[in-house]
């Protein structure tokens, strides 16, 4: 198994990045700030204006460090990368699996069939761990039915044999999964009625939509170092710019997220005020708030759990590898299918 290694968020703005021997060091207005020992580093992400120099930019690029830059509100703009690693026989096998309609189905199938399990396990939870606190009967009759309902719908995955079919199958889930997704939060500071992605307009849906993205770059870092394409999808259709097969991979993998989301919110890591608004009508995280944010990513990743189909317990952060490692396999011919990740 693979060490876990860390990925930096920098948000300071107008910091430098340089190397210094074996050492990262971030300097603001010529004093510096951090050092850190670049072998331990995975990647780099940069919001704003940060600037890194050429001379890291390039070790960075030699030893699989990647090097990713978001605007100051997350949204991604570039990435930096060394030569791309693996097999060249496997992207092809990917791109001519991409091709064949069938076996697209069925790895988009499984990716689904593991969303909609690990959704449902977070409302099974939740009423594992909270339902005798639920005072409203209408309320705990809502999230009973819609734990049935998406039981229903990974069921009825069996029978779509089309990517539309199966699309249409994630969005009726989600619709079920997000309408009683308010009842989760337990702290007045936040309401939820409806999943909004461009832009978010209130600080549940700026705090999905961050995590997500912090997501997908994990998922993308770890199909490259695996050597698969990210931008080949198999649920996700290709389209010129978008990581279709990353968005694929992380699809799994976004239950958790949500769980993280509502941690921070129950928890009381995060408050309303930690949130500010724009002309535009998003919302977003203020700074002091998004490293609160990223701390705790950063100490979730390092949390442990048994991963059913390598029979190991491993670091969370390690999953969208293993998993990429799962799609590998199978494309080489070395499994059966493609297995999702089950929560449990």
């Amino acid at each position: 198994m693979r060490p876990l290694r860390n990925v930096i968020y920098i948000q300071t703005q107008n910091s430098w990045l340089h190397k210094d021997n074996d050492n990262l060091v971030l300097k603001v207005e010529k004093e510096t700030k951090a050092r850190v020992p670049i072998h331990k580093l995975q990647g780099l992400v940069c919001f704003g204006q940060v600037t890194v120099s050429p001379y890291l930019m390039a070790h960075c690029a030699e030893n699989g460090i990647t090097i990713t830059f978001l605007n100051m509100f997350g949204k991604y703009l570039a990435r930096v990368e060394g030569p791309v690693s693996g097999n060249v026989l496997l992207r092809r096998t990917q791109h001519l699996t991409g091709h064949d309609v069938e076996k697209s189905v069925a790895i988009a199938q499984t990716m689904l069939s593991g969303k909609l399990y690990n959704q449902r396990y977070v409302l099974r939870r939740y009423l594992r761990d909270h339902g005798d606190k639920i005072d409203d009967d209408k309320v705990l009759a809502q999230m009973q039915t819609a734990e049935k309902r998406l039981t229903r719908c990974l069921a009825q995955l069996a029978d779509c044999k089309g990517i539309d079919t199966l699309m249409g199958r994630e969005g009726e889930a989600a619709q079920v999964y997000f309408g009683v997704f308010n009842h989760l939060i337990r702290q007045a500071d936040f309401e939820f009625d409806v999943r909004r992605r461009r832009p978010p307009t209130d600080p549940v849906n700026a705090l999905l939509s961050f995590c997500y993205t912090l997501l997908t770059h994990d998922c993308r870092s770890a199909l490259e170092t695996t050597g698969l394409d990210p931008a080949s999808g198999f649920l996700h259709q290709l389209r010129s710019g978008r990581p279709s097969l990353a968005l694929d991979l992380a699809e799994e993998l976004r239950p958790m997220v949500d769980r993280f989301v509502l941690s921070l919110i129950n928890k009381r890591q995060l408050v309303g005020k930690d949130f500010e608004s724009w002309p535009n009508g998003s919302i977003t995280l203020k700074d002091d708030a998004r490293k609160t944010l990223l701390a705790a990513w950063q100490d979730r990743k390092q949390d442990t759990l048994m991963h059913q189909w390598f029979e190991e317990t491993v670091p969370v952060g390690l999953l969208p590898w293993l998993q990429a490692q799962v799609l590998a396999r199978f494309l080489r011919g070395d499994c059966d299918s493609y297995v999702p990740f089950l929560w449990k």
